[in-house]
């Protein structure tokens, strides 16, 4: 899963002291802030040296949420966090965020080139509405999402790799965990900020699994517009090698309303790999951007889709001809 206004505070204060506040507020209409992520930290010391429970609460509430941003609350109710939630994963798996700690602070260098990313996707898309991206510190459920016009980005799980301590989660985590931080995060991050910017620009609920995997090809093909580059993630190669399966598999399904085997799921599905709706739905996309005489024009419809309209979707993707029979 954007409003740009720079807040630099990871070491560097509050300001725009990284991007050069400038260029970027003036031509582009996204934000970026990652004041929360000190503010974390901050909290994160008040707990850990608190005598209670109830100390611990009233630190961490005072702390971090009482002077979040709105970012830090789109998060938390995106998310469905509060501040038990946070206290219980520092409570059970102290060795991950003092080792994660350090890492959250090179989220700075994926500012610098989302600059350059977003003057892009400007130029592209010359609609591209305001929104604002977050650094923000979660509770180990989320890299990436948005809500509304948010994108929030949870730096304790994207900016982590082999050398954060996974030694105190359950095997299931430390499988998930182990695989996530192979793919790169951190070298990823601004590919997933353009990501998850593309969703603030797209409209319409999605009502069926064809529809949430076009909803998230899109993204990913446009990122890959804007970036030049796609994500280090299984789906990204499994897809292509292994595409008549994957369609025939996915034709059976994409009606319904289930994305537990396509989606947002753990390698335990037909194909052993995770999220092969995204690549569907980047197929899909990309053989529509193919066929389209007008680039320009393709881009602006694919970003413009009203996924509430299940026709338009259809007719988006009998454009494609990706899933013809």
């Amino acid at each position: 899963m954007r409003r740009w206004a720079l807040a630099i505070s990871l070491g560097l204060g509050l300001g725009f002291g990284l991007m050069g506040a400038g260029a970027l507020a003036q031509s582009s209409p996204i934000q970026l802030e990652d004041g929360d992520v000190a503010r974390f930290w901050t909290a994160y010391d008040a707990v850990r040296a608190a005598d209670t429970p109830e100390a611990q609460k009233a630190a961490f509430q005072r702390l971090y949420i009482d002077q979040g941003t709105p970012g830090l609350a789109a998060f938390m109710e995106a998310k469905g966090y509060t501040a038990d939630t946070y206290l219980n994963a520092i409570r059970a798996y102290p060795a991950y965020w003092d080792s994660v700690r350090p890492r959250t602070a090179l989220a700075t260098g994926a500012l610098t080139r989302l600059e350059g990313h977003l003057e892009r996707f400007k130029a592209l898309y010359p609609e591209l509405r305001p929104a604002g991206i977050y650094f923000e510190v979660g509770a180990l459920r989320s890299a990436g999402t948005t809500q509304g016009d948010k994108v929030l980005l949870g730096v304790e799980m994207a900016t982590g790799d082999a050398s954060v301590d996974i030694s105190e989660m359950p095997p299931g985590l430390q499988r998930f965990f182990g695989s996530y931080f192979a793919s790169k995060p951190l070298d990823n991050l601004d590919l997933l900020a353009v990501h998850e910017v593309v969703h603030t620009q797209q409209i319409g609920e999605r009502s069926s699994l064809l529809s949430q995997a076009v909803y998230e090809g899109v993204a990913d093909f446009v990122a890959e517009q804007v970036t030049g580059r796609m994500p280090d993630l299984a789906y990204v190669a499994y897809g292509p090698a292994n595409d008549a399966a994957i369609k025939a598999a996915f034709r059976r399904d994409m009606a319904g309303e289930d994305f537990s085997g396509w989606l947002y799921n753990n390698t335990d599905n037909a194909f052993g790999v995770r999220d092969l709706g995204y690549y569907v739905g980047y197929a899909v996309t990309r053989g529509y951007y193919d066929r389209a005489p007008d680039k320009a024009a393709a881009l602006k419809t694919m970003i413009e889709l009203d996924y509430s309209n299940p026709a338009a979707v259809q007719a988006f993707v009998d454009a494609s001809g990706y899933l013809a029979d």
